[in-house]
């Protein structure tokens, strides 16, 4: 029953990305190895999500896991509000919601330039903490390895976008963990 989730969530995953795949200097691109990654570790580690739910690394697992949807609704919220989508950038392979029109620089973006990344780093981590593992730590790097290419190839794209605004922009903020990282 995994195997068929998992090749499932593979081919919605594929159809979603199906702009990106055959374009490997976007973000995208990398991006959906981290996706498939998380999906990998919430096949393996879905059937434990609850069992022994008070454990220390079950309990570590839910904080980061409420972490990464704060982190990702502060992140889409300042993206619609502040950064104007606007689908005519025409950019191929971005959602509407990474069209901006304006580069967001407060809110969490104030501190993080990738807090969508940032909060599925903290998915992939929180669903690894449900039962770790080897296999199950050979997929939270992965998609943490994939989600750092991701951030360095959307960098490009938004200085190629923006110019010397995201060039300053990054002098002061870190790429996911505010002050360190």
């Amino acid at each position: 029953m995994q195997i068929l989730i998992f090749v499932l969530g593979s081919l919605g995953l594929a159809w979603l990305s199906r702009a990106v795949l055959l374009r490997p200097r976007s973000h995208g691109f990398y991006r959906f190895f981290a996706w498939e990654a998380i999906l990998g570790l919430l096949v393996l580690n879905g059937p434990v999500w609850f069992v022994d739910r008070y454990a220390p690394h079950q309990l570590l697992s839910w904080v980061l896991l409420f972490v990464s949807i704060g982190v990702l609704v502060a992140g889409l919220h300042l993206l619609r509000r502040v950064g104007r989508p606007d689908t005519q950038r025409g950019e191929e392979g971005l959602f509407a919601f990474e069209q901006t029109s304006t580069l967001v620089t407060v809110g969490i973006f104030r501190y993080i330039r990738h807090p969508l990344y940032a909060s599925l780093l903290l998915l992939a981590w929180g669903i690894f903490f449900k039962q770790p593992g080897l296999l199950g730590a050979l997929c939270a790097l992965l998609a943490s390895g994939a989600l750092w290419l991701t951030a360095l190839k959307d960098e490009q794209e938004c200085l190629a976008h923006f110019g010397e605004d995201y060039r300053q922009y990054m002098q002061f903020s870190k790429r996911f963990i505010p002050f360190l990282l």
